[in-house]
């Protein structure tokens, strides 16, 4: 016996999408750009009775700025990288982007989607947190905002409630800021460590990617540079509080001794590469 296709929800409108949300709640498998679910269709880890479609809601899309950056959760990677304001007052953001898998890929993945995914494995999740981001989630019932250290809870696991979806983020001044990513020899493009330092207001923040279940980040750590120069030996010391801070897992990209090395080295790196910045 065959079994029924599922079925397939295509909301034209917010308003309709989020009414489809609420009534089936976790019965309804969010598509967004789609990449990383056709890796869980594949591999067999989903069976979807339905999918809701977000591709042709327009609300969900746009890149503007006035004074914060608010990218639509529908917008792709590729656009995150190539606009011009973003590439003007967020580089770092947009050089992240950039640094996700391929521009195939990119130019499918969404904002929202990898948040909404949260693959421990993703790049942009670091760089959002350390530049302090919100995402913004709405249900019929109304709107709220989640700092990015808080939507990810877990291994794809999140805040959001059931009835919700991410409809935005919102990024603050960039600053100085920085995106490191380290690949192993596997047969993935994806990070075995990534590593994200933004400075602003005198206000360090180091977040560490795709060794834990979620972005790892560490305020007591980070406040050894309130009032100090951040020079090489303050640069080693955090470096090497993060090593001992974190964690890792082990996977196919490297152990967990591995990558706390790798932590090391290129946390420095990253401060180093702020410090450049500055001098710049």
């Amino acid at each position: 016996m065959f079994e029924s296709a599922p079925e397939w929800l295509a909301p034209e409108t917010l308003t309709e999408a989020l009414a489809l949300k609420a009534e089936y709640g976790e019965e309804a498998t969010i598509v967004a750009g789609g990449t990383f679910l056709a890796i869980l269709l594949n591999q067999r880890f989903l069976a979807p009775q339905r999918f809701l479609s977000l591709r042709a809601v327009p609300e969900l899309r746009g890149i503007e700025a006035n004074g914060e950056l608010r990218l639509g959760a529908m917008e792709t990677h590729r656009a995150v990288e190539r606009a011009p304001v973003v590439l003007e007052g967020w580089p770092g953001l947009a050089r992240t982007f950039a640094l996700v898998a391929s521009a195939r890929v990119r130019n499918q993945a969404t904002v929202g989607g990898v948040l909404a995914d949260a693959d421990y494995a993703s790049d942009p999740p670091a760089m959002l947190t350390a530049l302090e981001a919100r995402a913004l989630v709405r249900s019929r019932d109304g709107e709220r905002e989640i700092p990015l250290e808080e939507l990810i809870t877990g291994h794809y696991e999140t805040s959001l409630r059931g009835d919700e979806l991410i409809v935005g983020v919102h990024v603050p001044r960039e600053g100085r800021s920085t995106y490191r990513k380290f690949r192993s020899r596997s047969h993935e493009d994806r990070p075995c460590v990534g590593v994200a330092a933004a400075l602003r207001g005198g206000s360090l923040r180091v977040v560490v990617g795709a060794v834990a279940s979620r972005p790892q980040w560490f305020p007591e750590i980070c406040g050894l540079a309130d009032g100090e120069e951040l020079d090489a030996a303050l640069g080693s010391e955090i470096a090497e509080r993060y090593a001992q801070a974190v964690d890792p897992l082990a996977d196919v990209r490297g152990s967990a001794d591995y990558r706390r090395r790798v932590i090391r080295v290129e946390v420095r790196r990253a401060l180093e590469d702020l410090v450049q910045a500055e001098a710049a």
